[in-house]
């Protein structure tokens, strides 16, 4: 009955969801005997970074909208023009209708220039320089010093891109040099891709092995140490982080999810074809515990819990709950499939703040070439 209390008005939500196949009084039953994820059957999976990942980008810069550059006519005073590439990919310079660049190296935006140029004059030559990139960039998200969106003007580690954006926020007082960011949680994502780098190897431990090549477009993100959340991702109505209370159970947090999922509609039955899914599959509910690299995985049946045939679940803080909607063929895809989603999710709930004016742009450090 501690549970109860503690759960407070959560329980007419959980009575509810439980009332399809219990009474009141069996749907408290499962509380009195609430079990760590840690004494449930559970197994480590490690995810390897791609050798490929530490292969620095050998094209050449190419430009692309928001890239500025600078040309001049050699041998013409004042000729020099500062030009922004634009939405198009094309640049106005001289009198010269519109010039497209997207995609054109330095050298080769210098040839089209001159190209175009001598329709009207005589051999011409033309000054080409890179002032400032805008269109290949990296997110640093979180709590780092100077969170932002970072040119990439040439081939950069992560290490490279994390000292850009200041590094892990620490803490300002003087009495402490307590870490605020959550480096077991934090994460690379690359084209909706999870990148499985340890972050705590890497910046306290200095391993070189998690240090990889940031590409255009990349996803950095370091959460906060001091947040207390659970994630409930996957077949619920509102998929979300929820904050952790002491004591909070998987039946609590998934009823937190926005009234959780509806035990009627969301059964499984078996049929002549074997087993039926409706939109989840509470039987391979997921409890995703620890380091994103090499996660604690608990797997437990959500729907025998809420009949009150196995005892629930206690949580910690950071744990991800994953309700699936199909079972799963192998552990390891499974895994991926949770640490994608949870990362995707955190990635487009930060975007959304940083068009909303929350978070800088790094600075463009000018680079040179003709």
């Amino acid at each position: 009955m501690k549970t109860i209390t503690l759960l407070g008005s959560m329980g007419l939500l959980l009575a509810s969801l439980a009332g399809c196949t219990s009474s009141g009084s069996k749907s408290a039953k499962h509380f009195r005997t609430m079990e760590p994820a840690a004494s449930q059957p559970s197994v480590t999976v490690t995810n390897q970074l791609s050798p490929e990942l530490f292969h620095p980008d050998t094209e050449l810069m190419t430009l692309g909208p928001g890239d500025q550059i600078e040309a001049s006519l050699m041998g013409t005073p004042n000729s020099a023009s500062m030009m922004t590439v634009g939405p198009d990919g094309k640049i106005y310079f001289n009198l010269l209708p519109g010039v497209d660049v997207w995609g054109l190296t330095l050298p080769e935006t210098k040839a089209r220039l001159e190209k175009e140029l001598a329709k009207y004059q005589s051999t011409p030559q033309v000054s080409v320089t890179l002032r400032a990139v805008g269109s290949k960039q990296v997110w640093l998200m979180g709590r780092v010093v100077r969170p932002g969106i970072y040119p990439l003007t040439g081939p950069t580690t992560i290490l490279e891109s994390l000292a850009q954006a200041g590094g892990p926020a620490r803490s300002g007082s003087l009495v402490t040099t307590e870490e605020l960011a959550d480096l077991r949680h934090s994460f690379v994502i690359r084209g909706g891709q999870f990148l499985p780098v340890n972050f705590d190897r890497l910046l306290r431990q200095g391993d070189m092995s998690q240090n990889i090549y940031v590409r255009p477009g990349d996803f950095v993100y370091v959460p906060s140490a001091l947040a207390q959340e659970v994630y409930v991702l996957g077949a619920v109505r509102s998929p979300r982080a929820i904050p952790y209370v002491d004591q909070m159970t998987l039946v609590s947090a998934i009823s937190w999810a926005s009234g959780g999922v509806s035990y009627d509609i969301l059964d499984e039955r078996n049929n002549d074809a074997g087993v039926e899914t409706v939109n989840a599959y509470l039987s391979h509910v997921a409890i995703v515990r620890g380091s994103l690299t090499e996660p604690q995985v608990t797997i437990v049946d959500y729907g025998a819990i809420v009949k009150g045939q196995a005892p629930d679940v206690q949580l910690e803080s950071g744990d991800i709950i994953y309700v699936p909607n199909s079972p799963y063929t192998t552990l390891k895809r499974y895994v991926n499939l949770i640490l994608n989603t949870f990362s995707s999710t955190v990635a487009a709930n930060e975007g959304v703040n940083a068009a909303g004016g929350n978070v800088g742009v790094g600075v463009s450090v000018p680079v040179g070439g003709n």
